[in-house]
């Protein structure tokens, strides 16, 4: 017999995520044998570990699209970008968990271990160029989540969002994996540049295989998206988890789902948009509908962040099926941009809580003005943006998304877009009445740690800065999106 050789992968272009998962371990290793007044250690060497995560993909950047695992992982300027805000917005969520954490007895070794390889499995998704890699980088996020929505054990509320988010979740990527192995079935490849071309060969005979495999994976990407049908599992997940991890769900996620979209349905089912524009239009139309709506009736401010985003993601889903480079880059900027609102709302929320209090009703933002005019100022620019009113980069964001549908004809839906925003704009505008026009209820000081004061300052002026100056985010968006394409 003759042996066989094995080739050794270039392992740079996986380099970070390789230093994520040792940082992982090690924090897991190092916890063991911490004290909980030693917690702040496993704290700090997470920051650590995302901070050198973001740095070693900063120092790939410069180099051309790169693939290695046979081709399974690829290194490009969409990965690159999407994984640098995903780093800065998982440890934008732990600096203003901290002190949410620490009062609800969650500041715990296995919040930072679940948070680093949920954070692992996005940077999988993002950079993943087969099917089995996507499907692994989306399990490994989604098994994480759903033991961090049920990481408050003693809390029943919190067991009931986990057990429904697994059992909802477990569905959609029963579907997802279904969608994938019909697309395997008709292509007989499982690499997404091959099923490209396999698709563009003259005369496939297996169209309708095809077309129900794209079915499927729509709707995993619908689900993972939280678009309306398939957006159940949203608002009991948002209310019911612990606000902290709320945010993480809401936030740094959106990122790879909007590459998990990107990947499958631009990069390997290009040649089919014909099908899966026509869905994301369904879910795009709907999501707006049902999304804003809904808002409109809710007391609970976590309820309405979740029914808000699932408006949001009409509108991300409205750039990705435009269906040219100017939809898909302003996509990307809009599901940066949104991850940036979603850190600031929700950080707000978690500034006012307390031991024992947790300031999710839209009571509770009752004359915030008169308790800390900066922070009502702060809430108020987060409002405008989700809003979408200028100068905050909300505005700069939405109008991207219209202009790209309004190029390829689509005047209707940009129509159909503009009046839900409008119906949105009620529900943001009246936490703002809230908080100047009405008298508190809870004059107690707001306190909170320095590194949290000054990231949510950032945050919140980010929003405004984006907005006069929106052309550098939005640059850096379209060309990652033009170089990896």
């Amino acid at each position: 017999m003759t042996p066989t050789s094995f080739a050794i992968p270039d392992l740079m272009p996986a380099a970070p995520e390789i230093f994520l998962l040792a940082a992982g371990c090690v924090v897991l290793m190092v916890d063991v044998v911490l004290s909980d007044r030693s917690r702040w250690v496993s704290y700090l060497l997470t920051l650590a570990a995302l901070a050198g995560t973001a740095l070693l993909v900063i120092a790939g950047s410069g180099e051309a699209t790169a693939y290695t695992f046979h081709d399974m992982f690829v290194r490009d300027p969409m990965a690159n970008v999407l994984k640098i805000f995903v780093c800065i917005a998982v440890a934008g969520v732990l600096i203003y968990s901290r002190s949410y954490v620490g009062a609800r007895g969650m500041y715990r070794g296995e919040l930072f271990v679940l948070a680093l390889f949920a954070t692992l499995g996005m940077m999988v998704m993002i950079s993943a160029s087969h099917l089995l890699l996507l499907y692994l980088g989306l399990e490994l996020l989604s098994l994480c989540l759903y033991s961090m929505v049920a990481l408050q054990r003693d809390s029943a509320i919190a067991t009931e969002a986990a057990m429904k988010y697994f059992v909802l979740g477990a569905l959609a990527s029963g579907l997802l994996l279904y969608g994938m192995s019909m697309i395997y079935g008709a292509t007989g490849s499982m690499q997404i540049g091959q099923i490209a071309a396999a698709i563009a060969a003259a005369e496939n005979p297996k169209v309708w295989v095809l077309g129900l495999g794209v079915a499927f994976i729509v709707a995993g990407i619908g689900f993972k998206l939280g678009a309306v049908p398939f957006h159940m599992w949203v608002p009991d997940v948002y209310q019911g988890a612990p606000t902290a991890v709320t945010l993480f769900i809401g936030s740094a996620p959106e990122l790879a789902a909007f590459a998990l979209a990107m990947r499958l349905l631009v990069s390997g089912l290009e040649t089919m948009a014909a099908d899966w524009q026509q869905m994301l239009m369904i879910l795009s139309v709907l999501s707006l509908a049902i999304g804003n709506i809904t808002a409109i009736v809710q007391t609970s401010l976590k309820r309405m962040l979740a029914y808000s985003a699932i408006s949001h993601m009409g509108f991300l889903l409205l750039g990705i099926l435009a269906g040219d480079l100017n939809g898909y880059g302003a996509a990307m900027f809009y599901v940066v941009v949104y991850v940036l609102m979603t850190l600031a709302a929700f950080g707000m929320i978690l500034l006012l809580s307390r031991e024992g209090f947790e300031a999710d009703q839209l009571d509770d933002f009752k004359g915030l003005n008169q308790r800390s005019p900066w922070y009502a100022f702060l809430m108020l620019l987060t409002m405008f943006s989700l809003t979408g009113v200028p100068p905050t980069v909300g505005f700069y964001a939405k109008l991207s998304v219209l202009q790209a549908i309004l190029a390829v004809g689509y005047v209707w839906l940009a129509v159909i877009a503009v009046l839900f925003s409008l119906v949105g704009a009620f529900y943001y505008l009246r936490i703002v009445k809230l908080m100047y026009f009405d008298q508190a209820k809870d004059m107690t000081p707001i306190l909170p740690q320095p590194d949290m004061r000054l990231l949510l300052s950032a945050n919140g002026l980010a929003m405004l800065v984006l907005g006069i100056l929106p052309q550098p985010l939005m640059a850096l968006c379209g060309t990652a999106i033009r170089f990896s394409l």
